[in-house]
């Protein structure tokens, strides 16, 4: 195992702790970013046949980085996996040389890999409730059909993350008409709840047999503890295979449908970034070029080639 230096390894704790308090990164991304530099850290020590302080860090050539991608492509790791991993080494080089007072031109210039963007596969509206109608069917016990439905509709009628509708506890219920979820990295946003979903987890709350305490989770699991995603990854599964869906058709695919469908519906893409709580306007912007491949597939249907 290669040994990272002890200078390198404190300033990846330092920067990571950054991360958390300042830039309220979420433990995944965390994770993620640790795991990234100190791959990257690694293969620099390897390379170099030296211990890296932060001296020698600071000396990063272009050679060095090519070298580099050129050893993460040999493991067979794709070009999507590799530009996050260069993400996490420019935003770590980034803070590092306005530390140490470097240059970090090396670093900060070398391009990423092109790949082709994955475009969200939300479902047609109908689709959505045909998903919903079949996710009811598929347990016996009325309590359990009546709270997954619930959950889905939240999904798709709020734009829920399945973790933030599993987040919520009884002292949100009965849902009001705004919800203030707290989303990726600790950051907070209203999101107005449509009727459909405050009426699906009022039936659910009338059939579940648990005590509903202002603290305990809101969505329970059979035996009482709280309800895991993976609980409502298998019950779409079922469903989609019933209705003939492809794979696609996921929890996170709903979250993906209520942007899509408030797009086609003239939604403004800014009020839906705030409704979604990205970060960026240009995550938001993929459902644009969702709702452009649509139209030009009724395009081509419209107008064959000759």
């Amino acid at each position: 195992m290669t040994l990272i230096s002890a200078a390198a390894r404190d300033a990846l704790q330092t920067w990571l702790s950054h991360q958390r308090a300042l830039k309220g990164a979420s433990e995944n991304t965390v994770t993620a970013y640790q795991g990234d530099v100190s791959e990257f850290l690694a293969f620099i020590t390897e390379h170099k046949a030296e211990p890296q302080g932060l001296r020698a860090l600071a000396r990063i050539t272009v050679t060095d980085m090519r070298a580099w991608m050129a050893q993460a492509r040999g493991t067979g790791i794709g070009a999507r996996s590799l530009a996050r991993k260069l993400s996490a080494v420019k935003a770590f080089y980034r803070w590092l040389s306005e530390r140490e007072g470097f240059e970090p031109t090396a670093v900060l210039s070398t391009r990423a890999p092109k790949f082709q963007k994955k475009l969200p596969r939300p479902l047609a509206e109908d689709a959505a409730r045909d998903l919903i109608d079949a996710v009811e069917m598929q347990s016996d016990k009325p309590w359990v059909s009546a709270r997954d439905v619930a959950v889905v509709t939240l999904l798709w009628g709020c734009g829920l993350r399945i973790s933030e509708a599993l987040a919520l506890t009884g002292g949100d219920a009965p849902l009001p008409d705004v919800l203030r979820i707290v989303g990726k990295g600790g950051k907070e946003r209203i999101v107005p709840v449509v009727a459909a979903a405050q009426t699906a987890v009022d039936d659910y709350l009338k059939l579940c047999p648990y005590p509903m305490g202002e603290q305990a989770p809101l969505f329970r699991a059979v035996r009482g503890g709280p309800l895991a995603p993976g609980a409502i990854q298998k019950v779409m599964a079922r469903a989609r295979m019933q209705l003939g869906l492809p794979a696609t058709a996921t929890p996170h695919a709903m979250r993906h449908s209520f942007a899509t469908h408030l797009l086609d519906a003239g939604g403004d893409l800014r009020a839906i970034q705030e409704l979604l709580g990205h970060a960026s306007l240009s995550t938001t912007q993929a459902y644009t070029a969702v709702d452009t491949a649509r139209l030009m597939e009724v395009y081509e249907r419209a107008h064959p080639k000759a």
